[in-house]
Protein backbone atom coordinates (compact mmCIF):
# COMPACT_ATOMS: atom_id res chain seq x y z
CA UNK A 1 0.00 0.00 0.00
CA UNK A 2 0.98 3.37 -0.67
CA UNK A 3 0.07 6.97 0.85
CA UNK A 4 1.04 10.58 0.29
CA UNK A 5 2.71 12.76 2.88
CA UNK A 6 2.01 16.26 2.39
CA UNK A 7 3.95 19.25 3.90
CA UNK A 8 1.09 22.52 3.85
CA UNK A 9 1.48 25.52 3.65
CA UNK A 10 3.28 26.54 -0.14
CA UNK A 11 0.62 28.56 -2.60
CA UNK A 12 0.19 26.50 -5.44
CA UNK A 13 1.41 28.69 -8.67
CA UNK A 14 2.06 27.54 -11.75
CA UNK A 15 0.69 25.73 -15.10
CA UNK A 16 -1.36 22.82 -15.28
CA UNK A 17 -2.06 20.59 -18.61
CA UNK A 18 -5.45 19.17 -17.94
CA UNK A 19 -5.53 15.19 -18.48
CA UNK A 20 -8.53 14.09 -20.57
CA UNK A 21 -12.04 13.07 -19.05
CA UNK A 22 -12.04 9.72 -17.41
CA UNK A 23 -15.77 9.64 -17.36
CA UNK A 24 -15.80 10.27 -21.13
CA UNK A 25 -12.87 7.81 -21.75
CA UNK A 26 -14.58 4.64 -20.34
CA UNK A 27 -17.65 4.73 -22.25
CA UNK A 28 -15.61 5.80 -25.63
CA UNK A 29 -13.54 2.69 -25.19
CA UNK A 30 -16.38 0.38 -24.62
CA UNK A 31 -17.79 1.52 -28.14
CA UNK A 32 -14.66 -0.53 -29.01
CA UNK A 33 -16.71 -3.65 -28.88
CA UNK A 34 -19.20 -1.90 -31.33
CA UNK A 35 -16.74 -2.10 -34.57
CA UNK A 36 -17.09 -4.08 -37.31
CA UNK A 37 -14.55 -2.61 -39.50
CA UNK A 38 -11.44 -0.42 -38.98
CA UNK A 39 -10.27 0.60 -35.67
CA UNK A 40 -11.02 3.51 -33.24
CA UNK A 41 -8.46 5.49 -32.44
CA UNK A 42 -9.03 7.34 -29.29
CA UNK A 43 -6.02 10.17 -28.48
CA UNK A 44 -6.11 12.38 -25.27
CA UNK A 45 -6.55 9.06 -23.10
CA UNK A 46 -5.88 9.61 -19.65
CA UNK A 47 -3.36 6.63 -17.93
CA UNK A 48 -5.21 5.96 -15.11
CA UNK A 49 -6.15 2.57 -12.98
CA UNK A 50 -9.81 2.96 -14.32
CA UNK A 51 -8.63 2.82 -17.77
CA UNK A 52 -6.17 0.35 -17.40
CA UNK A 53 -9.34 -1.95 -15.94
CA UNK A 54 -11.63 -1.12 -18.90
CA UNK A 55 -8.31 -2.00 -21.30
CA UNK A 56 -7.91 -5.66 -19.37
CA UNK A 57 -12.05 -5.99 -19.15
CA UNK A 58 -12.42 -5.33 -22.94
CA UNK A 59 -8.79 -7.49 -24.03
CA UNK A 60 -10.61 -10.46 -21.70
CA UNK A 61 -13.96 -9.98 -24.13
CA UNK A 62 -11.74 -10.38 -27.44
CA UNK A 63 -11.19 -6.54 -28.41
CA UNK A 64 -7.33 -5.95 -29.40
CA UNK A 65 -6.17 -3.02 -26.71
CA UNK A 66 -3.54 -1.11 -28.09
CA UNK A 67 -1.94 2.29 -25.42
CA UNK A 68 0.74 4.51 -26.86
CA UNK A 69 1.30 8.11 -25.96
CA UNK A 70 -1.80 8.51 -24.46
CA UNK A 71 -3.46 7.01 -27.67
CA UNK A 72 -5.62 3.58 -27.41
CA UNK A 73 -6.31 2.04 -30.00
CA UNK A 74 -9.26 -0.55 -30.20
CA UNK A 75 -9.72 -2.95 -33.06
CA UNK A 76 -11.03 -6.31 -33.51
CA UNK A 77 -14.83 -8.10 -32.83
CA UNK A 78 -15.92 -9.54 -29.42
CA UNK A 79 -15.07 -13.31 -28.82
CA UNK A 80 -16.91 -13.75 -25.54
CA UNK A 81 -19.69 -12.16 -24.41
CA UNK A 82 -18.93 -12.55 -20.14
CA UNK A 83 -17.51 -9.69 -17.83
CA UNK A 84 -15.99 -11.54 -15.24
CA UNK A 85 -16.32 -10.55 -11.38
CA UNK A 86 -12.54 -10.27 -10.99
CA UNK A 87 -12.00 -7.27 -13.56
CA UNK A 88 -15.92 -5.72 -12.74
CA UNK A 89 -15.75 -5.27 -9.07
CA UNK A 90 -13.04 -2.83 -9.61
CA UNK A 91 -15.17 0.22 -11.03
CA UNK A 92 -18.58 0.53 -11.66
CA UNK A 93 -17.59 1.63 -15.45
CA UNK A 94 -17.26 -2.02 -16.15
CA UNK A 95 -21.53 -2.25 -16.29
CA UNK A 96 -20.95 -0.24 -19.87
CA UNK A 97 -19.78 -2.83 -22.08
CA UNK A 98 -23.09 -4.92 -21.28
CA UNK A 99 -25.11 -2.41 -23.52
CA UNK A 100 -22.62 -2.79 -26.59
CA UNK A 101 -22.28 -6.38 -26.05
CA UNK A 102 -25.95 -7.12 -26.08
CA UNK A 103 -26.48 -5.12 -28.90
CA UNK A 104 -23.30 -6.62 -30.71
CA UNK A 105 -23.52 -10.04 -29.85
CA UNK A 106 -26.87 -10.34 -29.11
CA UNK A 107 -26.30 -11.81 -25.58
CA UNK A 108 -24.51 -10.50 -22.33
CA UNK A 109 -23.06 -12.09 -19.16
CA UNK A 110 -21.79 -9.26 -17.13
CA UNK A 111 -21.16 -9.32 -13.49
CA UNK A 112 -22.47 -6.48 -11.09
CA UNK A 113 -20.11 -3.73 -11.13
CA UNK A 114 -18.02 -2.86 -8.15
CA UNK A 115 -15.86 0.34 -7.66
CA UNK A 116 -16.65 3.67 -4.70
CA UNK A 117 -18.45 3.01 -2.03
CA UNK A 118 -20.62 6.13 -1.87
CA UNK A 119 -24.01 5.18 -3.05
CA UNK A 120 -26.12 2.39 -4.59
CA UNK A 121 -26.39 3.42 -7.88
CA UNK A 122 -28.25 0.32 -8.55
CA UNK A 123 -28.53 -0.87 -12.64
CA UNK A 124 -32.13 -1.21 -12.83
CA UNK A 125 -32.74 1.66 -15.04
CA UNK A 126 -30.11 0.03 -17.42
CA UNK A 127 -31.85 -3.05 -17.37
CA UNK A 128 -35.24 -1.44 -17.83
CA UNK A 129 -34.33 0.41 -20.87
CA UNK A 130 -33.05 -2.89 -22.60
CA UNK A 131 -36.35 -5.17 -21.57
CA UNK A 132 -38.29 -2.20 -23.31
CA UNK A 133 -36.12 -3.10 -26.65
CA UNK A 134 -36.81 -6.54 -26.52
CA UNK A 135 -34.11 -8.18 -24.27
CA UNK A 136 -34.61 -10.39 -21.84
CA UNK A 137 -32.84 -10.21 -18.30
CA UNK A 138 -32.07 -12.65 -15.78
CA UNK A 139 -29.81 -11.23 -12.41
CA UNK A 140 -28.44 -14.80 -11.16
CA UNK A 141 -25.71 -15.20 -8.95
CA UNK A 142 -24.12 -11.47 -8.93
CA UNK A 143 -24.37 -11.59 -12.39
CA UNK A 144 -26.98 -9.73 -15.47
CA UNK A 145 -27.75 -12.30 -17.55
CA UNK A 146 -29.20 -10.42 -20.80
CA UNK A 147 -30.16 -11.59 -24.26
CA UNK A 148 -31.41 -9.92 -27.71
CA UNK A 149 -34.79 -11.19 -30.42
CA UNK A 150 -33.85 -13.22 -32.51
CA UNK A 151 -32.80 -9.67 -35.28
CA UNK A 152 -32.03 -7.80 -32.84
CA UNK A 153 -32.28 -5.35 -30.24
CA UNK A 154 -35.76 -2.83 -31.48
CA UNK A 155 -36.07 0.67 -30.96
CA UNK A 156 -37.98 2.04 -28.52
CA UNK A 157 -39.39 5.01 -26.21
CA UNK A 158 -37.21 5.16 -23.03
CA UNK A 159 -38.65 7.42 -20.47
CA UNK A 160 -36.24 7.34 -17.44
CA UNK A 161 -37.98 8.35 -14.07
CA UNK A 162 -34.67 9.95 -12.60
CA UNK A 163 -31.37 11.09 -14.63
CA UNK A 164 -28.45 8.91 -15.15
CA UNK A 165 -25.39 9.23 -16.60
CA UNK A 166 -24.60 5.50 -16.81
CA UNK A 167 -28.16 4.16 -18.23
CA UNK A 168 -28.28 7.29 -20.69
CA UNK A 169 -24.58 6.06 -22.05
CA UNK A 170 -25.38 2.57 -21.65
CA UNK A 171 -28.64 2.47 -24.54
CA UNK A 172 -27.36 5.02 -26.30
CA UNK A 173 -24.80 2.16 -27.75
CA UNK A 174 -26.92 -0.25 -27.79
CA UNK A 175 -29.38 1.55 -29.53
CA UNK A 176 -27.31 2.49 -32.27
CA UNK A 177 -27.17 -0.88 -33.88
CA UNK A 178 -31.07 -1.55 -32.95
CA UNK A 179 -33.70 -2.07 -35.61
CA UNK A 180 -35.77 1.38 -35.95
CA UNK A 181 -35.33 4.67 -33.77
CA UNK A 182 -35.08 4.91 -30.35
CA UNK A 183 -36.10 8.03 -28.21
CA UNK A 184 -34.16 8.43 -24.77
CA UNK A 185 -37.09 11.09 -22.54
CA UNK A 186 -35.30 12.68 -19.69
CA UNK A 187 -31.50 12.10 -20.61
CA UNK A 188 -28.54 12.82 -18.96
CA UNK A 189 -27.00 16.44 -20.09
CA UNK A 190 -23.42 16.04 -19.46
CA UNK A 191 -20.68 16.94 -21.70
CA UNK A 192 -19.80 13.15 -21.82
CA UNK A 193 -22.72 12.17 -23.15
CA UNK A 194 -22.21 14.73 -26.11
CA UNK A 195 -18.69 13.34 -26.35
CA UNK A 196 -19.78 9.61 -26.69
CA UNK A 197 -22.60 10.60 -29.46
CA UNK A 198 -20.12 12.38 -31.45
CA UNK A 199 -17.48 9.51 -31.20
CA UNK A 200 -20.53 7.26 -32.59
CA UNK A 201 -21.61 9.24 -34.59
CA UNK A 202 -18.15 9.98 -36.60
CA UNK A 203 -18.31 5.63 -36.81
CA UNK A 204 -21.76 6.30 -38.66
CA UNK A 205 -24.26 5.78 -35.88
CA UNK A 206 -27.44 8.44 -36.29
CA UNK A 207 -27.61 10.05 -33.09
CA UNK A 208 -29.37 13.35 -32.73
CA UNK A 209 -30.00 15.86 -29.08
CA UNK A 210 -27.60 15.00 -27.12
CA UNK A 211 -26.85 17.66 -24.69
CA UNK A 212 -30.57 17.89 -24.05
CA UNK A 213 -32.98 16.07 -21.94
CA UNK A 214 -34.36 13.98 -25.07
CA UNK A 215 -32.24 11.73 -27.47
CA UNK A 216 -33.30 9.77 -30.63
CA UNK A 217 -31.06 7.29 -32.24
CA UNK A 218 -31.83 5.66 -35.77
CA UNK A 219 -30.25 2.01 -35.42
CA UNK A 220 -27.73 1.67 -38.26
CA UNK A 221 -26.74 -1.64 -39.23
CA UNK A 222 -23.02 -1.70 -38.87
CA UNK A 223 -20.60 0.87 -37.24
CA UNK A 224 -16.91 1.44 -38.15
CA UNK A 225 -13.46 2.68 -37.08
CA UNK A 226 -12.61 6.59 -36.29
CA UNK A 227 -10.35 8.77 -34.72
CA UNK A 228 -11.56 10.68 -31.89
CA UNK A 229 -10.23 12.97 -29.14
CA UNK A 230 -11.64 12.53 -25.25
CA UNK A 231 -12.94 15.60 -24.08
CA UNK A 232 -10.92 17.45 -21.18
CA UNK A 233 -11.91 16.48 -17.66
CA UNK A 234 -13.66 19.08 -16.06
CA UNK A 235 -13.51 17.57 -12.63
CA UNK A 236 -9.76 17.75 -12.51
CA UNK A 237 -9.98 21.24 -13.89
CA UNK A 238 -12.30 22.10 -11.44
CA UNK A 239 -10.40 20.29 -8.26
CA UNK A 240 -7.37 22.28 -9.15
CA UNK A 241 -9.08 25.55 -9.42
CA UNK A 242 -10.31 24.93 -5.84
CA UNK A 243 -6.85 23.66 -4.61
CA UNK A 244 -5.20 27.40 -6.14
CA UNK A 245 -8.12 29.11 -4.02
CA UNK A 246 -7.63 27.09 -1.39
CA UNK A 247 -4.02 27.86 -1.11
CA UNK A 248 -4.43 31.50 -1.86
CA UNK A 249 -2.03 30.86 -5.08
CA UNK A 250 -2.33 30.94 -8.98
CA UNK A 251 -2.93 28.54 -11.31
CA UNK A 252 -3.43 28.58 -15.37
CA UNK A 253 -5.56 25.61 -16.25
CA UNK A 254 -4.87 24.58 -19.98
CA UNK A 255 -6.30 22.43 -22.58
CA UNK A 256 -9.52 22.49 -21.10
CA UNK A 257 -13.17 23.75 -21.56
CA UNK A 258 -14.45 26.21 -19.32
CA UNK A 259 -17.85 26.33 -20.40
CA UNK A 260 -18.13 23.13 -18.75
CA UNK A 261 -17.61 24.46 -15.32
CA UNK A 262 -20.04 27.29 -15.43
CA UNK A 263 -21.77 26.20 -12.04
CA UNK A 264 -18.67 26.40 -10.18
CA UNK A 265 -16.85 29.37 -11.76
CA UNK A 266 -20.06 31.35 -10.49
CA UNK A 267 -19.43 29.67 -6.85
CA UNK A 268 -16.28 30.33 -6.88
CA UNK A 269 -16.35 33.99 -7.76
CA UNK A 270 -19.25 34.52 -5.28
CA UNK A 271 -16.69 33.76 -2.71
CA UNK A 272 -14.47 36.07 -3.68
CA UNK A 273 -11.70 33.84 -6.03
CA UNK A 274 -10.51 35.39 -9.63
CA UNK A 275 -11.34 33.12 -12.19
CA UNK A 276 -10.55 34.60 -15.80
CA UNK A 277 -11.31 31.91 -18.85
CA UNK A 278 -10.66 31.90 -22.71
CA UNK A 279 -12.06 29.44 -24.95
CA UNK A 280 -9.40 26.76 -24.04
CA UNK A 281 -8.09 27.88 -20.45
CA UNK A 282 -8.62 29.31 -16.96
CA UNK A 283 -6.81 31.35 -14.38
CA UNK A 284 -7.77 31.25 -11.08
CA UNK A 285 -6.18 32.96 -8.22
CA UNK A 286 -7.38 33.83 -4.62
CA UNK A 287 -5.94 35.86 -1.49
CA UNK A 288 -7.13 33.49 0.87
CA UNK A 289 -10.00 35.16 1.54
CA UNK A 290 -12.94 33.44 1.34
CA UNK A 291 -17.00 34.00 1.52
CA UNK A 292 -19.31 30.96 2.42
CA UNK A 293 -20.91 29.50 -0.15
CA UNK A 294 -24.39 27.62 0.44
CA UNK A 295 -24.41 24.98 -2.54
CA UNK A 296 -26.32 21.84 -3.72
CA UNK A 297 -25.53 19.22 -6.20
CA UNK A 298 -27.31 18.57 -9.46
CA UNK A 299 -27.27 17.19 -12.32
CA UNK A 300 -25.19 18.87 -15.08
CA UNK A 301 -25.49 21.58 -15.56
CA UNK A 302 -25.95 22.05 -11.81
CA UNK A 303 -23.17 21.26 -9.48
CA UNK A 304 -21.43 18.08 -10.03
CA UNK A 305 -21.29 15.94 -7.30
CA UNK A 306 -18.01 15.15 -8.55
CA UNK A 307 -16.96 18.41 -6.81
CA UNK A 308 -19.17 18.27 -3.79
CA UNK A 309 -16.17 17.01 -1.28
CA UNK A 310 -13.71 19.99 -3.02
CA UNK A 311 -15.66 22.74 -2.11
CA UNK A 312 -16.72 21.16 0.94
CA UNK A 313 -13.18 21.46 1.81
CA UNK A 314 -12.77 25.00 0.36
CA UNK A 315 -15.32 26.20 2.31
CA UNK A 316 -13.64 24.53 5.84
CA UNK A 317 -11.55 28.08 6.13
CA UNK A 318 -14.22 30.68 4.62
CA UNK A 319 -15.38 33.71 6.97
CA UNK A 320 -18.45 32.39 8.44
CA UNK A 321 -21.30 29.55 7.45
CA UNK A 322 -21.93 27.73 4.17
CA UNK A 323 -24.44 24.58 3.45
CA UNK A 324 -23.58 21.70 1.67
CA UNK A 325 -25.97 19.63 0.53
CA UNK A 326 -25.99 16.07 -1.61
CA UNK A 327 -28.77 15.16 -3.56
CA UNK A 328 -27.08 12.93 -6.13
CA UNK A 329 -25.37 10.18 -4.08
CA UNK A 330 -27.11 9.11 -0.37
CA UNK A 331 -23.13 7.95 1.19
CA UNK A 332 -20.72 10.92 -0.02
CA UNK A 333 -19.71 12.46 2.84
CA UNK A 334 -17.44 10.19 3.80
CA UNK A 335 -14.45 13.01 3.88
CA UNK A 336 -15.90 14.72 6.91
CA UNK A 337 -14.85 12.87 9.88
CA UNK A 338 -11.15 12.98 8.41
CA UNK A 339 -11.55 16.68 7.85
CA UNK A 340 -12.91 16.89 11.19
CA UNK A 341 -9.52 15.53 12.16
CA UNK A 342 -7.89 18.36 10.96
CA UNK A 343 -9.99 20.42 13.03
CA UNK A 344 -12.99 21.13 10.44
CA UNK A 345 -16.04 22.43 12.12
CA UNK A 346 -18.23 20.65 9.95
CA UNK A 347 -22.17 18.98 11.10
CA UNK A 348 -23.88 16.43 9.03
CA UNK A 349 -28.07 16.19 9.48
CA UNK A 350 -29.10 13.77 6.74
CA UNK A 351 -28.26 15.15 3.01
CA UNK A 352 -26.97 18.79 4.08
CA UNK A 353 -23.72 19.43 5.46
CA UNK A 354 -23.43 22.29 7.63
CA UNK A 355 -20.17 24.30 7.48
CA UNK A 356 -18.63 26.55 9.99
CA UNK A 357 -14.93 28.40 8.38
CA UNK A 358 -11.99 27.96 10.76
CA UNK A 359 -8.72 30.13 10.40
CA UNK A 360 -7.00 26.97 9.41
CA UNK A 361 -6.79 23.56 8.96
CA UNK A 362 -3.97 21.22 10.82
CA UNK A 363 -1.97 18.34 9.60
CA UNK A 364 -3.48 14.76 10.53
CA UNK A 365 -3.01 11.34 9.49
CA UNK A 366 -5.68 11.08 7.03
CA UNK A 367 -7.68 7.78 5.04
CA UNK A 368 -9.35 8.12 2.34
CA UNK A 369 -12.38 6.75 1.55
CA UNK A 370 -13.66 7.03 -2.28
CA UNK A 371 -11.98 8.81 -5.66
CA UNK A 372 -13.33 12.43 -4.63
CA UNK A 373 -13.20 12.18 -0.83
CA UNK A 374 -9.68 11.89 -1.88
CA UNK A 375 -8.31 14.82 -3.62
CA UNK A 376 -10.54 16.57 -1.03
CA UNK A 377 -8.46 15.86 1.43
CA UNK A 378 -5.19 16.56 -0.73
CA UNK A 379 -6.77 19.57 -1.41
CA UNK A 380 -7.11 20.24 2.44
CA UNK A 381 -3.70 18.88 3.25
CA UNK A 382 -1.96 21.24 0.71
CA UNK A 383 -3.39 24.38 2.67
CA UNK A 384 -3.06 22.73 6.02
CA UNK A 385 -0.37 23.65 8.29
CA UNK A 386 2.15 21.15 9.19
CA UNK A 387 2.54 17.10 7.91
CA UNK A 388 -0.21 15.12 6.28
CA UNK A 389 -0.13 11.44 5.77
CA UNK A 390 -3.17 10.42 3.35
CA UNK A 391 -3.57 6.59 3.00
CA UNK A 392 -5.50 4.45 0.55
CA UNK A 393 -4.83 6.49 -2.31
CA UNK A 394 -5.49 3.89 -4.62
CA UNK A 395 -8.68 5.64 -5.00
CA UNK A 396 -6.67 8.97 -6.52
CA UNK A 397 -4.87 6.37 -9.25
CA UNK A 398 -8.50 6.05 -10.51
CA UNK A 399 -8.80 9.43 -11.69
CA UNK A 400 -6.51 11.92 -11.56
CA UNK A 401 -3.48 11.55 -14.09
CA UNK A 402 0.17 12.00 -12.94
CA UNK A 403 -1.44 13.96 -9.74
CA UNK A 404 1.73 14.26 -8.04
CA UNK A 405 4.19 15.43 -10.80
CA UNK A 406 1.64 18.12 -11.67
CA UNK A 407 1.60 19.82 -8.16
CA UNK A 408 4.93 19.29 -7.53
CA UNK A 409 5.66 21.42 -10.67
CA UNK A 410 3.42 24.25 -9.05
CA UNK A 411 5.18 24.64 -5.62
CA UNK A 412 3.44 21.76 -3.11
CA UNK A 413 5.30 19.17 -1.16
CA UNK A 414 3.42 16.33 -1.92
CA UNK A 415 5.31 12.85 -1.98
CA UNK A 416 4.38 9.12 -2.40
CA UNK A 417 5.53 6.67 -0.02
CA UNK A 418 5.38 2.90 0.88
CA UNK A 419 3.53 1.98 4.15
Amino acid sequence: MESLKIIGGNKLEGTIQISGAKNAALPLMACGLLLDSGELNLSSMPDLADTKSMSLLLYSLGIEVKNRNNITTLLGEPKSHIAAYDIVRKMRASVLVLGPLLTRCGVAKVSLPGGCSIGTRPVDLHIKAFEQMGAKINLSNGYIEASAPKNGLYGAEIIFPNISVGATENTIMAASLAIGKTTIVNAAKEPEIIDLSNCLNSMGANIKGAGTNTITIEGVKTLHGCSHKVISDRIEAGSFAIAAAMTGGELELTDCNPSHLSSLSKYLINSGVNWQNDENSIKVSSNGDLKPISIKTEEYPGFPTDLQAQFMTLMCTANGESEISETIFENRFMHVPELARMGANISVNGGTAKVIGVERLNGARLMATDLRASISLVIAALSAKGESIISRIYHLDRGYEKLEKKLIKCGANIKRIKD
